[in-house]
């Protein structure tokens, strides 16, 4: 918790000055809270950042609409956020979040599942529509602008007529899982260069990965 309280307030307990508000970040993974969601093709956000917590070897705690850690990399402050309000209402955990730790909308990465990706791969955007994710939507409404920063992970379109649902809340097969921690490691890279070398940099070294 001391961590957290950190990052909230510094050590002397007062708000970074406008300068250092821009090293700070806010990473939102989006999924849905419960075990019986763990290992679905749509709780993808919640894993990326579960691995990144193992790499930057940081814990989550449970606060305020979600459950967050922080980390630090060359002098930026990265709070990661994993949402309790359920896919559908991320917004309102980001938002606040957001407003809280006064973080520029430049410095938020929304990270999130896509079937319109084949599995694996990795898409980095700074705007764009919801593309009928329910997640995102709640996220635009909030934010009251399709201007933002989101990273897609394909989890591919392997499902029949009227079978999304279930196919997005359904369970790795077999094959994903062998392929999935390469490419878990590579998401985390990619969030990493987001933080240290900004969106345009990585954007071109990652998308289509």
């Amino acid at each position: 918790m001391c961590q957290f309280l950190n990052f909230l307030f510094g050590n002397n307990k007062t708000l970074l000055e406008e300068k250092d508000l821009m090293k700070k970040f806010l990473i939102v993974g989006l999924g849905n809270i419960g075990s019986e969601y763990a290992e679905t093709r749509h709780n993808v956000g919640f894993k990326i950042l579960d691995q990144l917590a193992n790499e930057k070897d940081f814990s989550y705690e449970t606060v305020k609409l979600g459950d967050a850690g922080t980390f630090k990399i060359k002098g930026r402050s990265v709070l990661c956020l994993k949402p309790s309000t359920f896919m559908n209402r991320s917004g309102k955990a980001l938002k606040y979040w957001m407003e809280k730790e006064k973080i520029p909308l430049e410095n938020l990465l929304v990270v999130t599942d896509d079937i319109n990706l084949d599995f694996g791969t990795l898409r980095l955007k700074t705007k764009g529509s919801d593309g009928g994710h329910n997640g995102l939507k709640d996220i635009q409404l909030f934010l009251n602008s399709t201007n933002y920063n989101r990273f897609r992970f394909g989890v591919g379109a392997e499902f029949g007529r009227g079978r999304q649902i279930d196919y997005v809340l359904g369970k790795w097969n077999e094959e994903e899982k062998k392929a999935l921690p390469e490419r878990l490691e590579k998401a985390t890279q990619l969030i990493s260069s987001f933080v240290l070398s900004g969106v345009k940099i990585t954007m071109n070294q990652f998308n289509g990965t």
